[in-house]
């Protein structure tokens, strides 16, 4: 814990943050504002925050974000300057969200202004169906940078996660260096220890051997479509394709609501799968789980991730005889609850539990842990307890 304590703000400073926050309704007691960008700070806060976008009652700003496009472009290049990017991604989404801002998604020129993330793929592809073909390339414009950005951080892990995990399944007593087992090479060599050097001479070398590329796993990835899942949908996509890459493994991935979609022939390109899903609507976990049983020809060479929140509108009990069915054949079962950022999610308690009394494992990840899960699966750890130890 860090005993340090912060630096002190002066009053002057915290009065100003404070009147930004509150709005000009806080003057008489916090005073004006003075400083050169505060105006403008002020009205682009009070375009999203103030009473008439749907904000406090007690304000009495009177700026929105009603109007032309050319003022909701202006708003962007505002907070662009006065807010950081996170910050940025924050108040775009706000906008969306409290003054129902479509337009803010419909439009090329404001397409091209706005601070990619995510989430706004996430509302991007809620409105898929509704968005101008005039706006649609611009659309993928933005959700390619996110997936690009998604690609460069965990593309490399994952592969090499995947490629540890199943070269490790081979031994060689004649590995290149790379591939010396050291552990097992030390215990192998204990009686070759020279106290009086304090060192062990490797006679004996173990070491991975290299597996042939050739099909070993067969991994499918069914992912729940439901709103609230959007983040999950975005990564999920972008790891069902750098999985698709590798030749050592046969990648799936379906995506459902009350329907079922199987975009596995997507696959080459996650903007493609992305635009082919629609956030929204019900949730029939059992007719997806059905939808890929049907998939799956080696059970016990079968990675199976179901990635949902669980609140299944469909038949409940058939949904846990289906996965406990799938279990039992020696298919390696995972419910991921989320895969993203968002921090603690929302989910099924009662289908959470009726999964664990299954043994099958039920928790949340983020992207950046998904590499080593993937290769915890891949080795058939008990991910009860992974799981445990992420929480």
């Amino acid at each position: 814990m860090n005993t340090t304590a912060p630096q002190s703000i002066p009053d002057h400073e915290r009065l100003r943050r404070w009147r930004l926050v509150l709005g000009s309704a806080a003057e008489p007691a916090l005073g004006g504002l003075t400083g050169g960008d505060d105006a403008a700070i002020d009205k682009a806060l009070g375009a999203v925050y103030d009473s008439s976008g749907g904000g406090r009652s007690d304000g009495d700003r009177s700026g929105s974000l009603a109007g032309s496009a050319p003022r909701v472009a202006r708003w962007l290049g505002d907070i662009r300057t006065y807010f950081p990017s996170t910050v940025v991604e924050v108040m775009q989404r706000d906008a969306v969200e409290r003054l129902n801002l479509t337009q803010l998604l419909l439009e090329p020129e404001l397409m091209e202004a706005v601070e990619p993330d995510v989430h706004l793929v996430g509302t991007l592809l809620s409105l898929n169906r509704v968005i101008p073909e005039t706006t649609k390339s611009t659309a993928r414009m933005v959700v390619r940078k996110v997936v690009k950005q998604i690609e460069e951080r965990i593309a490399s892990r994952t592969a090499a996660a995947v490629s540890g995990a199943l070269n490790r399944a081979a031994r060689t007593s004649r590995p290149q260096p790379r591939d010396i087992d050291f552990d097992r090479t030390i215990r192998k060599n204990l009686a070759n220890y020279l106290p009086e050097q304090r060192t062990i001479i490797a006679e004996h070398l173990v070491g991975y051997g290299r597996r042939a590329q050739a099909v070993h796993r067969d991994v499918i990835l069914a992912i729940d479509q439901s709103g609230s899942m959007a983040s999950s949908v975005v990564y999920s996509s972008v790891f069902g394709a750098v999985l698709a890459s590798m030749r050592s493994l046969r990648t799936s991935l379906v995506v459902f609501d009350t329907e079922v979609v199987d975009l596995t022939d997507k696959l080459a390109d996650p903007v493609d799968v992305l635009f082919g899903t629609q956030l929204g609507g019900g949730t029939y976990i059992n007719r997806a789980i059905a939808y890929c049983q049907s998939l799956i020809t080696r059970p016990a060479d079968s990675l199976f991730f179901l990635i949902s929140d669980l609140y299944e509108g469909g038949v409940r009990d058939e949904m846990l005889r289906r996965i406990n069915a799938m279990k039992e054949s020696g298919v390696q079962v995972v419910v991921l609850l989320a895969l993203s950022d968002d921090g603690a999610p929302s989910y099924d308690r009662e289908n959470a539990a009726a999964l664990a009394a299954l043994g099958v494992p039920a928790f949340a990840c983020t992207p950046d842990r998904f590499p080593d899960l993937l290769a915890e699966a891949l080795n058939r750890a008990d991910l009860r307890r992974w799981g445990t130890d992420q929480q």
